[in-house]
C-alpha cells in the first residue's frame, strides 16, 4: 500500500488530474466500454503530457504497483483498468497535427477514431483505423487495427512510421525503423505518448443513414474501400 505522504508527493508532481477512491470523478474515470468490468485502481493518473507518463512509470516502479494503461477504454477485456494499482489514463492527451504536404499525421493516444478522422478528412486524407468511431486509436493501432481502408493500405500498424514511447525504465524514447527498431516492432509492450502515421488521399466522405444493424460509407473514390460483413448470433426466443 502506498503511504499518504508518497501519494501526496506523486499527485503534486503531475500536471494532469489524479484521482483516488472516494474523490469526485473517480468512479466515472474507471468506467470503460465493457460495463461488466468493475475494477478499483489505487490511483488514476489522467496524464496531460509525456512528462506525466514518465512520472507515472517511475512512481509505479518505486512503489511496486501493478499498472494499466487507458487510451480509449474500448478493450472488451477491460485491460485499461487494474485493481489496487496505478491506472495511467491517456484519454486527455488529444493533440493531433496533420501535415498535408508530407501526408503524415502526428497524434496523441487519447484520441478516438472519430476525432482522428475529423482532422484528417479536412484535408481529404485518411489512414486505416477501426470501424467503430468511439474506439481509441492507441490500443487499436498497436493491436494491428482493421478498418475500411485495409484492402488498399493495410493495417493501422502498417502505416505507423514513428512513436514516442515511455519504456518500463521511465525513459522517453523515439521508436522507428531507423531509431530503436526493436522497440518500434515491439511497441505493444510499452506506453506510446504520440505516434506518426502515413496518410492516403481518399477524397470526400459522407455517411449514409444507418440501416438495421449496419451502415455504409459513400466516397468520391469507392475503390479504395473494403466492405465488412458480420453476423451476430441471437438466442432462440421462448414463450
Amino acid at each position: 500500500m502506498v503511504s499518504q505522504p508518497d501519494m501526496t508527493v506523486f499527485k503534486a508532481s503531475l500536471r494532469g488530474e489524479s484521482l483516488t477512491p472516494g474523490e469526485p470523478g473517480y468512479d466515472a474515470a474507471r468506467v470503460v466500454f465493457n460495463r461488466l468490468v468493475d475494477r478499483h485502481p489505487a490511483i488514476i493518473a489522467r496524464c496531460a503530457g509525456a512528462a506525466d507518463v514518465v512520472a507515472c512509470i517511475e512512481f509505479a516502479r518505486e512503489q511496486g504497483l501493478p499498472v494499466s494503461i487507458r487510451g480509449g477504454g474500448h478493450s472488451i477485456a477491460g485491460k485499461a483498468i487494474c485493481d489496487d494499482g496505478l491506472m495511467i489514463d491517456l484519454s486527455a492527451m488529444k493533440g493531433i497535427r496533420v501535415d498535408p504536404a508530407t501526408r503524415t499525421v502526428r497524434a496523441e493516444p487519447g484520441l478516438i477514431i472519430g476525432e482522428f478522422d475529423r482532422e484528417t478528412q479536412a484535408f481529404g486524407l485518411a489512414t486505416t483505423m477501426g470501424v467503430i468511431s468511439t474506439t481509441g486509436i492507441a490500443g487499436l493501432t498497436v493491436g494491428r487495427g482493421m478498418g475500411w481502408l485495409i484492402g488498399k493500405h493495410g493495417l493501422a500498424c502498417d502505416n505507423v512510421i514513428a512513436m514516442d514511447v515511455v519504456t518500463a525504465d521511465g525513459r522517453l524514447r523515439k521508436a522507428s525503423q531507423q531509431e530503436n527498431p526493436d522497440l518500434f516492432w515491439g511497441c505493444a509492450a510499452a506506453a506510446a505518448t504520440s505516434a506518426s502515421s502515413r496518410l492516403s488521399s481518399i477524397g470526400s466522405i459522407s455517411s449514409a443513414p444507418s440501416l438495421a444493424a449496419g451502415y455504409s460509407i459513400r466516397s468520391s473514390r469507392p475503390a479504395k474501400f473494403c466492405v465488412s460483413i458480420g453476423t451476430l448470433p441471437f438466442p432462440a426466443l421462448t414463450s
